[in-house]
């Protein structure tokens, strides 16, 4: 008897929202009133949003796409041939050959979408834990040397050099010490710890279990916000069965060494996207800012030594451990070393995840991968960066997406996420929302931000109001945006005034002011 055709049926959340389940379902009943053998893999998401569900056809030539797939098309699909490859409406070609995913380059990312994320022997088969087998023959201080020489900066924004914070934790003695993932993913427009924590949980688990080898911790935590179910339960049942093969524990693969981790639910609070505030949420208190020094590398978790990494910092590591840390650097431009994971959001025809090498422009994003305006209208501004993030306007789009070239435009990277706004966008009110955001979200612990941000959406408010003293507020909210910028306790208070700043300069007639009052203050 032939082998079942293979049909690849996403179950990642996005996916799951737009109806997959449903279209599983109606692929197993449709092949079975029809006699034909095909088994339904429920992958991760390959990342085209736009696409889901993004159903794709194992056939002789490859996988070969059809999407947005619904249940009431799947009769039709049936009827069209789909199993080989047939022609439809919906039919995409091979799915490597589609050219949002063929423009990429696929490093961190190169297994979410093409394996079913529970398969340990797919994930084995597909170049999983070559980097953990090397690592396990190495001295601690090699693999952070590893780490420093790839050139990996945190992708959770801050973009701290890893090996760097990786040294600093081993050469810190103590009698334990642990690995805490940063999975409370809580900017806007950003999706892509969601999509590797979905789609291939088992690269984030040999990525913590090497940060263990290599600063001697023994034990880790994955802080996920509450709101991603989909992503805690593939998590949790990620775990269990690396544990039952003996890829955690005791006897790491046979090697005498343990690691060990387990699932933290995180509390809610933006705010607890803050490494120091994760760190007081995961020992069970109220998130606040811990005041530095000490640094978590010194005294973290429970007082001991601790590698904070963000999800894609720490589902990096396996490559470089298994391509070696040149192959990683030679990626990308300056001092931004490798790839990120682009996530495009907001008014785009093409929202998805984009991971490309360091250097490529915000236009390219916007347009070669986000295909223009889903309104139609033209592009005005784009948030890079998260709710923290400044408006760029489109004079700005063609500047190198690097970290150091951002800040010479008072702009930061980020986590890769990016919002995209048409002509009808109001700057103004975009930027109240900036302020609003920072004032609920505030942990309260400094002045600066919990006092600041309240004081900046009534000043806002004013401008909007008008009046004869409108340019006078426009100063006094330059001000406050200085001071949060200069005494606030974490990036929460230090950055809201990004975005706030960026609309004020760029976006001048959404205020009501005069562009020679405005230039003369520069982000």
């Amino acid at each position: 008897m032939s082998a079942p055709t293979l049909i690849y049926v996403p179950r990642d959340a996005a996916a799951l929202a737009m109806d997959a389940d449903a279209v599983a379902a109606a692929i197993e009943l449709a092949a079975d009133e029809r006699g034909l053998a095909v088994q339904v893999v429920r992958n991760g998401s390959r990342g085209l949003l736009w696409l889901e569900p993004l159903v794709e056809v194992g056939t002789p030539a490859g996988r070969v796409a059809y999407g947005p797939v619904q249940p009431e098309d799947v009769p039709a699909l049936f009827d069209a041939g789909w199993l080989t490859g047939g022609a439809h409406p919906l039919g995409l070609g091979l799915t490597e050959e589609i050219p949002y995913l063929k423009q990429q380059e696929r490093l961190t990312f190169a297994r979410v979408g093409v394996i079913d994320p529970l398969s340990l022997q797919d994930y084995a088969a597909h170049g999983g834990l070559q980097g953990l087998k090397r690592a396990l023959a190495m001295e601690p201080a090699a693999i952070v040397d590893e780490m420093v020489t790839s050139g990996l900066r945190g992708r959770g924004g801050a973009a701290f050099p890893t090996g760097i914070k990786w040294k600093t934790v081993l050469g810190s003695p103590a009698d334990r010490k642990y690995i805490v993932c940063n999975a409370d993913e809580g900017d806007s427009g950003t999706f892509a710890d969601r999509l590797l924590m979905e789609g291939d949980p088992y690269v984030l688990i040999e990525g913590m279990t090497i940060a263990g080898l290599a600063v001697g911790a023994t034990y880790g935590y994955i802080y996920v916000r509450s709101e991603y179910p989909h992503a805690i339960a593939t998590l949790e049942a990620a775990i269990e069965r690396a544990r039952s093969v003996g890829w955690l524990g005791d006897d790491v693969h046979g090697s005498g060494r343990r690691f060990d981790l387990e699932v933290r639910k995180g509390a809610g609070a933006y705010i607890c996207g803050e490494e120091t505030s994760l760190l007081e949420s995961i020992e069970g208190k109220r998130g606040v800012v811990r005041a530095k020094p000490p640094l978590p590398a010194i005294s973290g978790l429970f007082g001991k030594p601790t590698v904070i990494n963000n999800v894609i910092s720490l589902a990096t590591v396996p490559i470089i451990l298994a391509k070696g840390a040149a192959y990683y650097r030679d990626y990308g431009v300056g001092r931004s070393h490798g790839t990120l994971p682009f996530q495009l959001a907001g008014n785009l025809k093409q929202g998805g995840l984009v991971e490309k090498a360091f250097g490529l422009s915000l236009r390219d994003l916007l347009y070669t991968f986000g295909g223009g305006s889903a309104s139609g209208r033209p592009l005005r501004a784009v948030q890079v960066g998260g709710p923290l993030g400044a408006y760029l306007p489109e004079s700005q789009w063609d500047v190198p997406l690097d970290y150091e070239a951002y800040v010479q435009i008072s702009a930061m990277i980020g986590h890769g996420g990016l919002v995209a706004f048409d002509d009808t966008v109001d700057m103004m009110r975009m930027a109240r929302y900036a302020m609003e955001f920072c004032a609920i979200e505030s942990c309260g612990k400094c002045t600066p931000c919990r006092i600041g941000s309240t004081r900046g959406v009534e000043t806002l408010d004013k401008i909007a109001a008008g009046g004869p003293g409108r340019e006078q507020q426009v100063h006094l909210l330059r001000d406050l945006c200085d001071t949060m910028l200069g005494g606030s306790l974490c990036a929460l208070g230090g950055m809201a005034p990004y975005p706030v700043l960026s609309a004020l300069n760029h976006f001048r007639r959404d205020f009501g002011i005069e562009s020679s009052q405005s230039a003369a203050h520069p982000a």
